[in-house]
């Protein structure tokens, strides 16, 4: 019989399969968890001033979304990350509080070092709203924690690849047999690790896993003390440039990289209208991203402390959009869902259409 776990042990699970990335942050997160002090996460919760929006490089909006009736006198709680583009030129140009400011709404931002800390904030109503990989949604789920899919970004199958050193004697992910591969366990990575062995004809347990989080399995490679490295942009982009690392194969009709935007079902519920303001916005910000690579890779270099022309690389082949989930997607999705519990990553099966923003 499966363990049954419970939401925050779960979550757990999926943040574990991340930690020592931005270490400090994330102890601060756990501690947190685990002494259950109410899950307040303020971490950046505070409006941004005029000079952030002088000097932020994002996009000039020509007009500011309204505020319907039913979105007044409330506010809007956003989880972010620094690496998620959108969002966190969203919180810079503060066009969002302008859109809530004249009905006396407001909007409150707060920072997060990954998606599965975010989506625990979500379950104890400390969040609205956030944006992660398609991941921690799938752990989230199992977990029994209330979220709802309102959109997704295409975001891209060549944002993320399976890296081998330059001078690797491997040509094929066949020869991974037997090989020690590095990957964040529980991530988009993984999924992809598991379709590419599956293509070449190769179990899972064929390889020896060396679950690791971006930061120690960067130093894991460059060490050679593992053979392959799946990983996602923009450290993808970073080791490229760093190392001179080789492309083994990379999502291209394996695995579908998209990144969703979430809520919690409360919030979905009783502010549709608060919903679609949001939402509109982070379109606003989407478009310009597509379109400015260069700007884009300079407004986020100072905060992932990524050289510029390394994260335009990364730009330049990554997708933007926010888009309704289509049959299409929720399909891609439960494939993730179903491999994850295939590999026993999660608990039970889900269904992940249960759980898709039905709203226009």
């Amino acid at each position: 019989m499966l363990t049954k776990f419970s939401p925050t042990q779960l979550l757990g699970m999926a943040f574990a399969f991340l930690q020592r990335f931005q270490q400090r942050r994330i102890r601060t997160f756990s501690i947190l968890f685990v002494v259950g002090l109410g899950l307040t996460l303020a971490l950046s919760a505070c409006s941004p001033s005029a000079s952030d929006n002088s000097n932020s490089g994002t996009p000039e909006t020509t007009q500011t979304p309204t505020a319907s009736p039913a979105a007044t006198g409330i506010t809007v709680r956003i989880g972010y990350q620094k690496a998620s583009t959108v969002l966190y030129a969203l919180k810079g140009r503060g066009e969002l509080e302008k859109a809530f400011a004249a009905s006396g709404s407001s909007v409150t931002w707060s920072e997060f070092p990954a998606g599965p800390p975010m989506l625990e904030a979500l379950n104890a109503g400390s969040i609205d709203f956030g944006y992660t990989g398609e991941s921690p949604p799938i752990f989230a789920q199992a977990g029994g924690i209330p979220l709802v899919y309102v959109a997704y970004d295409p975001w891209s199958s060549k944002a993320e690849a399976i890296l081998v050193p330059k001078n690797s004697p491997i040509k094929s992910v066949a020869e991974l047999k037997g090989k020690k591969v590095a990957f964040a366990k529980g991530s988009n990575a993984n999924y992809l690790l598991v379709k590419a062995l599956e293509k070449a004809g190769i179990q899972y347990s064929d390889i020896k896993p060396a679950t690791l989080p971006p930061a120690d399995a960067r130093a894991a490679f460059e060490g050679n003390n593992v053979d392959a490295w799946a990983i996602w942009d923009p450290y993808l982009a970073a080791a490229e440039a760093a190392t001179g690392a080789r492309t083994l194969v990379d999502a291209t009709g394996l695995a579908p990289n998209r990144g969703y935007y979430l809520a919690a079902k409360s919030f979905v519920d009783a502010k549709p209208d608060a919903l679609k303001i949001v939402l509109d916005g982070v379109k606003k910000v989407s478009d310009w991203a597509k379109n400015n690579p260069t700007e884009v890779a300079k407004f986020l270099s100072p905060a992932l402390g990524i050289d510029a022309p390394v994260l335009e690389t990364a730009e330049k082949r990554r997708q933007y959009d926010v888009l309704p989930l289509t049959d299409e997607v929720i399909t891609k999705q439960q494939e993730v869902a179903d491999t994850f519990y295939k590999i026993k990553l999660i608990p039970k099966e889900i269904n992940v259409k249960e759980i898709v923003w039905q709203g226009k």
